[in-house]
């Protein structure tokens, strides 16, 4: 697709020169254009079209390799351009950890300098800038001061050292007048009671509601969210299932209960920070559309508990066994829109793609690893996810499905058209155009 239009931009070029050489040398110059029409794709059969209910900002988070300045410079352009082409609405950075160091070894002594570095990635490619409020200094979890431990860097501050931990998260949203919205821990790290072999949502919302205070205090305008669980889901009749399920499996309930107790008892929130793998904890992978569904499913469940927006720190929609979870399979970019597709169908406000930078966690990326000098290039989801960057928050993208090819998957705005087969099978997008397994295709609407 890009050689194609490549070859466009350059037929383009030489019609123009030709073109100036015998026009009237008093004319008006003829405007340039910056890409030419993308070809048409033409969308047969019994789609059925579904307006996205509310706009989706899409973004990404920064993770331990993100084109830092000691990797290959070229390579780090290189993705750089890419995040800046539409790639994010948002960047989300880490206050410690996740290509971050400790921003307070000692009580009132501060390090900014790795933060201060992802910051000024976010400025020089013009996002929008989200801070998530984790994780915690060693001396808050019991360590030494002056130490790092990054093995302990998962554990939680202890109670006694919550206030100071607030305080840290206001020094952080001062310093960083760009950061508009924060999300308050990751994933419950560390706060889990082993007796009651459930999540501490207690304490968690104790934690949550000191930092939401502290932070509001200094800077009233951030939007602040919580509680960032991860909504595990389980086999049907698994142990701890809930009476939320779907073709994906059922919920957790230890993981709504945290969801619940939150909403009841926090001091405020600006909006509903989640997260979710569609692996069961049993390891069952669903099918792409199956599993896509979990994303829909979980939005609706939170919107019948409350209004405030709906965010996916993090989600996970997994490959099916066989195929492929490298960052830049093709697998892995179809099964990602087909969640997107899901979150703008349910009316979700935000989503987060984990780790940009191709990397080994398992899920896709948007950039080959800049760590290699010739890293920085695009993957297979890359061009798809820029064209439906602007346009999902704009709210204007229909989402289409066919009843008859259950594994197609389509987008369509006034511009263009995204399509993507979610199936190991070849599939038929119009007579005699076939769209190869796993295939992305962007291209302009043929009426």
């Amino acid at each position: 697709m890009r050689a194609h239009r490549l070859l466009a931009v350059a037929l383009a070029v030489l019609t123009a020169a030709l073109a100036s050489c015998s026009a009237d040398p008093t004319a008006s110059p003829v405007p340039e254009t910056s890409e030419p029409p993308l070809p048409p794709i033409e969308l047969e059969g019994d789609w059925q079209w579904t307006a996205q209910s509310a706009p989706l900002e899409l973004g990404v988070t920064h993770t331990q390799y993100s084109l830092d300045d000691h990797g290959p410079a070229e390579a780090r352009q290189r993705g750089m351009d890419i995040l800046a082409d539409d790639s994010a609405v948002w960047q989300n950075h880490h206050l410690m950890g996740f290509g971050t160091d400790n921003p307070e070894p000692s009580p009132g002594e501060y390090n900014w300098a790795t933060l201060d570095a992802r910051m000024q990635l976010t400025e020089k490619t013009g996002d929008r800038t989200v801070l998530t409020l984790c994780c915690a200094p060693d001396w808050m979890k019991g360590g030494e001061e002056g130490e790092t431990d990054w093995d302990t860097l998962e554990d939680n501050p202890l109670p006694d050292f919550y206030d100071e931990y607030a305080d840290l998260a206001a020094e952080a949203v001062q310093r960083y007048p760009q950061v508009e919205r924060v999300m308050v821990w990751n994933e419950l790290k560390g706060f889990y009671n082993h007796d009651e072999n459930r999540w501490d949502y207690e304490g968690y919302t104790e934690f949550y509601n000191e930092v939401y205070t502290a932070v509001k205090e200094v800077r009233p305008d951030v939007l602040v969210g919580g509680p960032y669980v991860v909504l595990i889901s389980l086999d049907p009749g698994s142990e701890d299932s809930s009476d939320v399920t779907g073709p994906w499996g059922v919920a957790d309930q230890r993981t709504l209960d945290v969801v619940e107790y939150w909403l009841q008892n926090n001091v405020g929130a600006d909006f509903l920070a989640v997260d979710a793998s569609t692996e069961t904890r049993q390891d069952t992978v669903p099918s792409p559309v199956e599993g896509a569904q979990k994303f829909a499913d979980m939005a609706r469940w939170l919107q019948q508990r409350s209004d405030l927006p709906i965010w996916w720190a993090e989600f996970y929609p997994e490959v099916p066994e066989g195929e492929s979870d490298d960052a830049t399979s093709p697998a892995n970019a179809a099964v990602t829109l087909a969640a997107v597709a899901a979150m703008a169908e349910s009316g979700t406000a935000g989503a987060l793609l984990w780790g940009p930078q191709a990397h080994g966690l398992g899920s896709a990326a948007l950039w080959t690893d800049a760590t290699e000098s010739d890293g920085g290039e695009p993957t297979p989801l890359t061009e798809a996810w820029q064209f439906l960057v602007p346009r999902l928050a704009e709210g204007g993208v229909e989402i289409g499905h066919s009843p008859s090819r259950p594994d197609l998957l389509a987008f369509r705005a006034d511009d263009g058209v995204v399509v993507a087969n979610l199936s190991d099978e070849e599939a038929e997008l119009a007579p005699d155009d076939p769209l190869e397994p796993w295939a992305i295709r962007v291209g302009g609407r043929d009426s």
